[in-house]
């Protein structure tokens, strides 16, 4: 005569099983998996908070120029000026992790004048800019008022005039430069990253050519950088620049900000690692005080199932899955939560509002994983209560 093998439990039943455990007693669950969430909410809801924090730290140290890197021509061996090549800039923006490059030229012998009737001596130290279109989102610029050089004007005698060029000529509609008018068509504000620029007049890189007698060599190339890149961009440059003569480059160093950028990213990381190593710690003991005293107050129930022939594997599978309900429900309402009140809080600082992804997948995730060990041992022991004493007890 063949025994007879107990009946397999499917995912399906095992869920359905698991959810009655928890419907059965409401109240429990909703306190345990408040608990979670309220562990799961403060981790996100710290690392929200960092996290926002730091992305407005970020900006504002963007705005300092940290991953910004100037290349300027140096001396030759003869203690003359070198000059960077025509294709300095084309070259250095094939370098992988450079974001951005634009350059400006120096154009010799060329004085601006208000008028065409002041002397040619009183030129107001002004000095005369060929540019590339590129430079303002390069360097952090902005317009005071009126328009930047397009495709169009860059290529005419228009010009813009750097924050203390105008202050200078004053409020002027034209400026004179080499026997020609030319128009002004725009003001920048103050430059913090390029402050040279505030007493330079701008004009076309193609009219600087085509009216001055611009030879096309950059003086100034500013380039930008992936910020964990900088220093080895900057290794780079100077061959990149100039690959026949790289000893006649100069190139700046990275900014003091970078540094201080980085050493800010490094202590938020190790303050949420702990925060959230902690909040996941105390979510799982609670998942595991709720299960075992759910354990002890089911005998008669672990008995009964057992003398109606479930396994073992059965009741174990049974109280881990009630484990892992209990903990998901409680980290994704945790989660939830917390990303609100980082938005909440955020608003208030007048932050950007940033909830690493890793930080909400992994809040839920580690605390899935928590709560099945955190239900192993409640499992295995009411696995192991056999049937008799399971209801005896009860």
């Amino acid at each position: 005569m063949s025994s007879l093998s107990p009946a397999r439990l499917r995912p399906s039943d095992l869920l359905r099983l698991g959810g009655t455990g928890l419907r059965a007693r409401p109240l429990r669950a909703v306190l345990s998996a408040l608990g979670i969430a309220i562990g799961i909410a403060a981790m996100t809801a710290v690392v929200g908070i960092s996290s926002s924090s730091q992305a407005d730290l970020d900006r504002a140290l963007a705005a300092l120029g940290t991953n910004m890197l100037t290349v300027t021509p140096g001396q030759t061996m003869f203690g003359k000026d070198s000059k960077l090549p025509d294709t300095s800039v084309s070259m250095i923006r094939r370098i992988g992790p450079v974001l951005s490059a634009t350059a400006t030229g120096s154009v010799d012998d060329a004085s601006v004048y208000r008028t065409d009737k002041i002397p040619a001596g009183q030129t107001g130290g002004l000095g005369v800019v060929a540019t590339q279109l590129d430079l303002l989102k390069t360097v952090g610029a902005r317009l005071a008022h009126g328009a930047w050089l397009n495709a169009a004007t860059a290529r005419y005698p228009a010009v813009v005039l750097g924050s203390d060029a105008a202050r200078r000529l004053g409020d002027v509609p034209a400026v004179y430069l080499l026997g020609r008018w030319w128009t002004v068509v725009g003001v920048l504000s103050h430059v913090p990253l390029a402050p040279e620029l505030d007493s330079s007049v701008l004009v076309g890189w193609q009219a600087a050519a085509s009216y001055l007698g611009f030879d096309g060599h950059p003086t100034t190339v500013y380039t930008r950088a992936v910020d964990a890149q900088v220093e080895a961009v900057r290794a780079v440059l100077a061959p990149t620049a100039n690959p026949e003569n790289p000893n006649e480059v100069k190139v700046s160093k990275p900014s003091d900000a970078l540094a201080a950028q980085r050493a800010t990213n490094a202590t938020f990381t190790a303050l949420l690692l702990g925060l959230g190593a902690v909040a996941l710690l105390v979510g799982g003991i609670g998942v595991a005080n709720t299960m075992v005293i759910s354990v002890l107050e089911r005998r008669a129930e672990i008995g009964l199932r057992r003398s109606l022939g479930a396994t073992k594997g059965q009741v174990r599978s049974q109280f881990v899955t009630e484990s892992l309900l209990l903990s998901l429900l409680g980290g994704a309402f945790g989660v939830l939560f917390g990303y609100f009140v980082t938005g909440a809080y955020s608003v208030t600082q007048s932050w950007p509002t940033v909830v690493p992804l890793w930080a909400m997948a992994g809040g839920v995730g580690a605390t899935v994983v928590i709560g099945a060990i955190a239900g192993l041992y409640p499992a295995i022991r009411a696995a192991r209560l056999a049937p008799t004493e399971a209801l005896a007890a009860a």
